[in-house]
């Protein structure tokens, strides 16, 4: 099956591609969309989220292939701007290292590859809290609490609640798995395309140490922090992240309002 893409602005000149974070879908990018009409732009559901829910099964790799084709085959010169969150920034990792020639510019944040080493007492833990998770994940309670962990708009209540129900307890652990367990793709160092890695103020240590190992691996990447902000800033603060993505790809100065990290 192929993976369910929103797609506008055909008649615009340069393809945006953006890649929605664990557990959500393409929805995550509303206000993303209402600020660049004058671009072409493709918002996939990823494998096992939403409506993408049935084609499976879920890998990192499987999905940076389909997106690959995805760009080969729908955007504008067979390349594109890629913005990815989380899950699907490891995504766009994954097609650097593998299929750089597709992207032109790429915008990256709140990327897991500094992980705990996978030693055994490790992946019991791990299986440990997914198991637990498991049997409470559809309940009202634990969705609102993971909106507050993600400071997520409490009007996007209804759109998180359904990509959490529609995520089967087989998909939640592939996913959860994936990304948890994710290593920084071979072939970064071959990468020249610009690349800017973000962290918000308020991500984990384990995120931030993350960017440092990224700017070491890219040859062509700035790294930035939002400050006051925390994983899915594209959300709490739509009027910044937009700004520094429209700076981004137009190869201007970035807004003031974020800090460059050295």
């Amino acid at each position: 099956m192929n993976l369910h893409v929103e797609e506008m602005g055909h008649e615009n000149s340069e393809t945006i591609l953006f890649l929605h974070g664990g557990g959500m879908a393409g929805w995550m990018w509303r206000e993303q969309v209402e600020a660049f009409r004058d671009y072409h732009l493709l918002i996939p559901d990823l494998p096992e989220h939403e409506k993408s829910v049935d084609v499976k099964p879920f890998t990192i790799e499987g999905a940076a292939d389909m997106i690959v084709d995805l760009i080969k085959t729908r955007a504008k010169g067979g390349k594109a701007h890629l913005v990815g969150i989380s899950l699907g920034a490891q995504i766009i990792l994954q097609i650097l290292s593998k299929a750089p020639e597709v992207v032109d510019h790429s915008m990256i944040s709140g990327t897991l590859v500094h992980s705990t080493p996978h030693t055994e007492t490790f992946l019991k833990l791990l299986n440990y809290l997914i198991n637990v998770y498991k049997p409470v994940k559809d309940t009202d309670f634990f969705i609102k609490a993971n909106m507050r962990t993600y400071n997520m708009p409490k009007t996007l209540f209804n759109e998180f609640r359904e990509s959490t129900y529609l995520i089967k307890p087989e998909s939640l652990d592939r996913i959860l798995h994936e990304n948890m367990l994710f290593q920084m793709p071979m072939g970064l160092n071959r990468a020249d395309v610009p690349v800017l890695v973000m962290a918000g103020e308020k991500e984990y240590k384990v995120i931030k140490e993350s960017a440092q190992d990224l700017m070491e691996n890219l040859p062509n990447a700035i790294g930035i922090t939002a400050p006051k902000l925390g994983h899915v800033w594209n959300m709490e603060n739509p009027d910044i992240f937009n700004r520094v993505l429209r700076s981004w790809i137009k190869d201007e100065n970035l807004p003031g309002e974020v800090s460059f990290i050295k």
